[in-house]
């Protein structure tokens, strides 16, 4: 059997609109994503981000333009994105190793003592090991940021798509964060899209920049020339 690739465009929007009302979040918007990269979108809030995350995961249909979502050539499944939104969707009468459990998938590691080695190296590098045991409804927002990241992470997605995820940290473990998931681009060739409002931030990193303004895609490439 031929291993599983997938294909080089992985999204791609085309002359997407979003209208709620007669507010339009989104106005023709041209976008793609390519396997292993990691995309910055960024712009004020009410630019359109979340909108465009939305989506990019699939969770919101545009009102007018065309959607494509990357097939595995082998299983003909879309990808797998992973998606963490400011709501964060974690489970608040459960401590937070519990929810970071859930992304304990057999299909990506061959034992429980492997996936338990590898959430306990990320804990310790975002440093919530010793809070493990709080519940999620106790926890401060910060820690609730640190393990919707980190579950979103273990899940071994082919695109992690994240909507502002550190706007609860402070700018030291912001930029952690930020170099934590520069490592899993690089390194792990995840594919990452990443909002945030932190541009003097964002562009200390490699990567592309999509920034959007009242609902259209103005920029979109590297840093150095935004």
């Amino acid at each position: 059997m031929s291993p599983m690739v997938i294909a080089k465009t992985l999204i791609r929007l085309e002359d997407v609109t979003c209208s709620f009302g007669a507010i339009h979040a989104l106005k023709s918007v041209q976008f793609q994503v390519e396997s292993g990269e990691l995309v910055f979108v960024t712009g004020v809030s009410g630019a359109g981000k979340t909108t465009l995350l939305r989506v990019l995961c699939g969770e919101l249909s545009p009102s007018r333009g065309r959607v494509q979502i990357a097939t595995h050539s082998s299983s003909g499944q879309e990808i797998f994105i992973a998606p963490v939104f400011q709501d964060l969707r974690l489970m608040n009468d459960r401590t937070c190793e519990s929810n970071i459990l859930l992304s304990n998938d057999p299909n990506h590691y061959d034992s429980n003592k492997m996936f338990k080695r590898e959430m306990m190296e990320l804990c310790s590098v975002f440093g919530i090991t010793d809070r493990l045991h709080v519940k999620i409804q106790d926890a401060n927002g910060g820690l609730k940021q640190k393990v919707a990241i980190i579950r979103a992470l273990l899940s071994k997605p082919d695109v992690l798509i994240a909507d502002e995820p550190t706007s609860a940290l402070d700018l030291e473990s912001t930029r952690k964060v930020f170099e934590i998931i520069n490592y899993y681009n690089i390194k792990k060739g995840m594919t990452i899209i990443w909002a945030s409002h932190n541009r003097e931030l964002v562009k200390q990193f490699s990567g592309r920049i999509a920034h959007l303004d009242q609902g259209r895609l103005v920029y979109s490439g590297h840093a150095c020339f935004i």
